[in-house]
C-alpha cells in the first residue's frame, strides 16, 4: 500500500531520523535497506504531512532545518515508544514479534550464534531475523542508531546512560608463541623480546586496547605485522614468523592452528576484557535478560568447556558471569 502524503507515518519518521543519523539520502537507504528514490518519497510525504521543510538536501552532509531539529526530538520518542509497544506486545505473546535485529562479535559467529538463533526461532516463531557480524566498535555504532536490537560484544568503557548491559563472559588475554620456540629454563618475556609481535590492528577497539596496556607496562617490542584476522595472525605465529597476544575466544576461532602454537599466559601484568549483551535502556522489556539468559549456558558448553579441555590452567581466564 502507498502512504498517503497526506498523512504521518511511523515509516516516515524512521527513514527522517535514519536520513538525519546518516547524514545522506543513500546512507539511510542503505541503512534501512529501501532504494534512495524511496527514502526522497518518505522524506516528501513527511515534509508535507507535517507543513514544514525539515531537512537541507543539498547539503552535504544533509542538515537539519530548525523545524527538523524541532521534530528530530520528537521523532526519536516516537520510535522508543513504537519499539517499546512491540517488545510489550512480545512480552504477551511472543509469536506477534516479527522482526529481531542481532548483532553479534565475529567470535561467535560459527559456534554461538546458529544454537542461539535455533533457540531464538522457537519463542519467536514468526519472527524474522536479521543479524549482523562485526566488530565490537561496530555493532555499538549500529545499536545507537537503532539499527540493532540486541548486540553481544566486548565492553567499551563507560556504558552510555541509555543502554541496559547484561554481562555474560570475562576473558584473560594470553600469548601465542610458535611451538618450541621458548625455552621453559629461560625467560618467557626476555625470549618473546627477541621475536616480532603480530599484532591485532589498532583500527579496532581490542587492538587499542592491546597497544594502551603494553605502553603501560614500558615494553619495547619488534612490530612488524598489524593485521585484522585472528586466522592471519595465528598462521603467521604458526609458522614462526613471530608471537602474538590474543583472548582465548581468538584462539578457539583458529583451531586449525591449535598444534602448531604454544599458549601461556602473559609474562606481565593480566589483561582482561568483558563480553556482554546490550540494549537500549527501556525498549524491549525483559527480552534482552532472557536472551543473556539463553546464551550463558550456550557459552558455557561451547567456549569454556573445550577450552579449558584443551588448557586447564585456562579455567581461571574464561568465566561466565554469574
Amino acid at each position: 500500500m502507498v502512504d498517503s502524503p497526506g498523512r504521518i507515518t511511523l515509516w516516515g519518521i524512521e527513514v527522517f531520523v535514519a536520513t538525519a543519523e546518516e547524514g545522506s539520502i543513500s546512507a539511510a537507504a542503505r541503512r534501512l535497506d529501501a532504494s534512495p528514490s524511496a527514502v526522497s518519497q518518505q522524506l516528501t510525504n513527511l515534509e508535507g504531512a507535517v507543513g514544514a521543510t525539515l531537512l537541507q538536501r543539498n547539503a552535504r552532509p544533509v542538515v537539519l532545518t530548525p523545524a527538523g531539529e524541532l521534530f528530530r526530538r520528537r521523532a526519536s520518542a516516537i520510535l522508543n515508544e513504537a519499539a517499546q509497544a512491540r517488545a510489550e506486545l512480545a512480552m504477551a505473546d511472543m509469536s506477534v514479534l516479527t522482526r529481531f535485529r542481532l548483532g553479534m562479535i565475529e567470535d561467535f559467529e560459527a559456534d554461538v550464534t546458529p544454537r542461539l538463533l535455533t533457540q531464538l526461532a522457537a519463542d519467536l516463531k514468526g519472527a524474522q531475523f536479521l543479524l549482523e557480524t562485526g566488530a565490537s566498535h561496530y555493532l555499538h555504532d549500529q545499536l545507537d542508531a537503532r539499527a540493532l536490537d540486541v548486540i553481544v560484544a566486548a565492553d567499551m568503557g563507560a556504558q552510555a546512560d541509555w543502554m541496559e548491559v547484561h554481562p555474560l563472559l570475562t576473558e584473560g588475554f594470553v600469548v601465542a608463541a610458535p611451538k618450541g620456540a621458548l625455552r621453559a629454563d629461560r625467560d618467557t618475556l626476555k625470549q618473546l623480546k627477541q621475536l616480532p609481535l603480530v599484532q591485532y590492528t589498532t583500527r579496532h577497539y581490542m587492538g587499542r586496547l592491546l597497544a594502551s596496556h603494553l605502553a603501560r607496562q614500558n615494553l619495547t617490542l619488534s612490530q612488524r605485522f598489524e593485521l585484522d584476522s585472528y586466522h592471519a595472525i595465528l598462521a603467521m605465529v604458526a609458522q614462526g614468523a613471530g608471537w602474538t597476544i590474543l583472548t582465548p575466544l581468538a584462539l578457539a576461532r583458529a583451531k586449525r592452528f591449535r598444534d602448531q602454537v604454544e599458549i601461556m599466559d602473559l609474562p606481565f601484568a593480566p589483561l582482561t576484557r568483558s563480553i556482554s549483551l546490550s540494549a537500549r535502556r527501556g525498549i524491549l522489556g525483559d527480552m534482552p535478560a532472557r536472551v543473556a539468559d539463553k546464551l550463558k549456558p550456550v557459552l558455557a558448553e561451547v567456549v569454556v568447556r573445550p577450552m579449558v579441555e584443551a588448557h586447564p590452567w585456562m579455567e581461571a581466564r574464561v568465566q561466565i558471569a554469574p
